[in-house]
């Protein structure tokens, strides 16, 4: 039993069956996962730097949607390691540690990815559908609090992948791999059975229910032309894109996911289902990465609060150039009068 799956990513099928249909698959890894670091680490460093240097507070949206950004970021970070292994032919050559790092920070952003988008669920709930109360609720110091405790929480579920990731030789491969190696079958299938458990029932549901309820808000609003509830509408409306891509991207895998541990747990059978099972683990795992490309992408297109940022913070860059480079010319002229006197 060879797994080496880091949330999709497989040097061939676990299971007996046969592995005719795996050739094409891992001839095309590399350079989709290039793809996925350069698009994934430009965008999401541009959404922080707006979020970071704009001269305004963020919003308590905008601090769920900048922690979602440093999450993906983090993903994206983690994949080169990934890419140079796939190259290797999974011979993984940056040590122990680095092999636990590494799937540490993709498992991390499994978890807190979709808990952030609770929370902007959430907060797009209590802003539309709570209207009288969300000011006392919704502030900024509370936010960041709520980060901090997905940031722990996420640690805290991605834990048992940083104790379990190890190195072995496997002599039928001739290569040094990192893979998890769980005690035991049982254990195996609890940690994979909470990660369809807490990395998506249950935040699934929620973000579900804030959302039929912010339609319905929306559209009982619908007519109404006040400012600061336009303001919120624009907001929600980014926030309903990005959501919608994250289930697109993500419900695919946490479904095969969970297909795939009732087929180890015996409870389903049979050896075309579990080598299609093995195909799409893979192929959905790298849909769900593509998300963290996917998020930045809307900020521009969707988001027109974020792109009103943009526009703010480049005018306040020219700005302060300006200004410096006035004093500059300033000083020059204050100590060439000077000289000359």
């Amino acid at each position: 039993y060879l797994d080496l799956n880091s949330e999709g990513m497989t040097l061939q099928p676990t299971s007996d069956c046969p592995d005719e249909d795996w050739h094409w698959l891992n001839t095309k890894q590399t350079a989709y996962i290039i793809v996925v670091i350069v698009l994934g680490i430009l965008g999401n460093v541009f959404v922080l730097l707006v979020f970071c240097l704009h001269k305004k507070a963020c919003t308590v949206a905008e601090i769920y949607l900048s922690n979602l950004a440093a999450a993906d970021l983090i993903l994206v970070s983690s994949l080169p390691f990934w890419a140079v292994n796939v190259a290797n032919g999974f011979n993984w050559s940056f040590g122990l540690f680095m092999c636990r790092l590494v799937n540490l920070g993709i498992k991390m952003n499994i978890y807190c990815s979709i808990y952030f988008l609770v929370l902007v669920s959430i907060d797009r709930y209590v802003a539309l559908v709570h209207t009288m109360t969300h000011g006392r609720m919704r502030r900024p110091k509370y936010a960041k609090m709520a980060c901090l405790l997905v940031w722990g929480f996420g640690l805290l579920l991605s834990f048992p992948t940083f104790i379990f990731r190890t190195i072995d030789y496997f002599p039928d491969f001739e290569i040094n791999a990192c893979y998890l190696n769980y005690p035991n079958k049982t254990t195996e299938l609890a940690f994979d059975g909470m990660l369809t458990i807490f990395g998506f029932i249950i935040p699934v549901s929620i973000i579900s229910c804030c959302t039929v309820k912010i339609i319905q808000a929306l559209k009982n609003q619908a007519t109404e032309r006040f400012n600061a509830e336009n303001t919120e509408r624009k907001a929600t409306l980014l926030v309903l894109a990005v959501l919608l891509a994250f289930l697109i991207c993500w419900v695919p895998f946490h479904l095969v996911t969970a297909l795939d541990i009732l087929v180890r747990a015996k409870v389903l059978q049979g050896c075309r289902l579990s080598s299609i099972l093995e195909i799409c683990n893979q192929v959905f795992g790298y849909l769900a990465f593509f998300n963290s490309v996917l998020n930045p992408i809307l900020y521009v297109i969707v988001g027109k609060n974020f792109r009103k940022k943009v526009r703010e913070l480049f005018v306040q860059l020219s700005t302060k150039r300006l200004v410096i480079s006035d004093s500059a010319r300033s000083h020059l002229s204050s100590a060439t009068l000077k000289t000359l006197a």
